[in-house]
């Protein structure tokens, strides 16, 4: 089989599915962890490994909380934000829309226009001197309860910042169910925002159906569950509502048991819109390109395909119609230059 690393190292990609805390890399958490000795988070990077190997989906949210809890000042907010982007321009990812939880920052004292102000910085910076258009989804994060709802409403509605595009769902799923959020994410989309809950993940086809009917869900994050309901992958499909797949994630948490057991393939053979993301890409020991790989592998790409699985991440983007045109063209024009060699 080809080997397509080098090919996915350098096409454009979008990304839809990256936790902005979550893409802290082993450095970054490093330095953090040193500004405040008073966490437990390993301070060198090398331990960082094995401490972010999770013994399941309830382990890895108490790491990553742990995590969450060393960003505590506007300047960690901003320094995370923009070196998150660096990471994504070495990937070549132009577009990313990337899961903000704003509820975790203002509740740990970081004052809410400022955390605002923050993010917004780190993503002109990040286009202006990276390449990277950033866009955000303020999620909820669903183990804090209603509290954290409405909060996470308000701070998107009343502070809407101007990358804001849509509005979601994160954190466990079970005890956690989608419903209960409806009148938050009636809220958001009367708003003009986007609705992409996490749904399936940990769950079955049910909580799915749920994201759609009551959340009214334009895409799903991870959805992995969906292949076991044969009438949910139907209506994904007629919909073209996107699922947001991220195979490593859902090995790293225990959602899924191997790869090679992943429904990637069920979904794709059933005409669902797939998009191939990290999640939290350095806690999982992944990045977008690896992923890219590893989704080739299982549906046995070549470079058209893996090229043609770029594009469904900006066709199920919310980026402006030129923005999703120039990509595109990028995408085709990278990928006709590869196969001319």
């Amino acid at each position: 089989m080809t080997d397509l690393h080098p090919f996915v190292a350098g096409l454009p990609k979008a990304e839809l599915h990256v936790h902005h805390v979550g893409s802290a890399s082993p450095r970054i958490v490093a330095e953090l962890a040193a500004r405040h000795p008073d966490s437990k988070v390993p301070t060198d990077p090398e331990a960082l490994v094995d401490y972010f190997t999770f013994t399941d989906f309830a382990h890895f949210i108490e790491v990553y909380l742990s995590v969450v809890d060393l960003i505590r000042t506007p300047e960690d907010v901003r320094l995370l934000t923009y070196e998150v982007a660096r990471d994504m321009a070495r990937q070549n990812i132009r577009y990313a829309e990337l899961t903000v939880t704003p509820f975790s920052s203002t509740r740990r004292g970081i004052e809410e226009k400022a955390f605002m102000a923050a993010i917004e910085d780190a993503r002109l910076a990040a286009e202006t001197e990276l390449g990277v258009i950033l866009r955000w989804c303020f999620d909820i994060p669903g183990e804090a309860g209603l509290e954290a709802a409405e909060e996470t409403a308000r701070l998107a509605v009343d502070l809407r910042p101007e990358g804001l595009v849509s509005f979601g769902l994160g954190g466990p799923e079970i005890g956690v169910p989608r419903p209960q959020f409806k009148p938050y994410f009636d809220r958001a989309i009367a708003a003009g925002l986007h609705s992409v809950p996490h749904a399936g993940e940990t769950t079955g086809p049910q909580t799915v159906w749920d994201a759609l009917t009551e959340l009214r869900a334009e895409r799903i994050g991870h959805g992995t569950s969906a292949t076991r309901d044969p009438e949910l992958l139907a209506h994904l499909a007629e919909h073209r509502i996107a699922l947001e797949v991220c195979p490593t994630s859902n090995i790293a948490t225990r959602a899924v048991a191997r790869l090679d057991e992943h429904p990637i393939r069920e979904m794709v053979d059933a005409g669902v819109l797939v998009t191939i993301n990290s999640d939290d890409p350095p806690m999982f020991g992944t990045d977008l390109n690896h992923e890219y790989e590893i989704a080739a592998r299982l549906l046995g790409l070549d470079e058209r395909g893996v090229a043609a699985l770029a594009k469904n991440a900006v066709e199920a983007s919310f980026l402006d119609p030129a923005g999703k045109a120039r990509i595109t063209a990028e995408i085709d024009s990278y990928t006709t230059e590869w196969l001319r060699r």
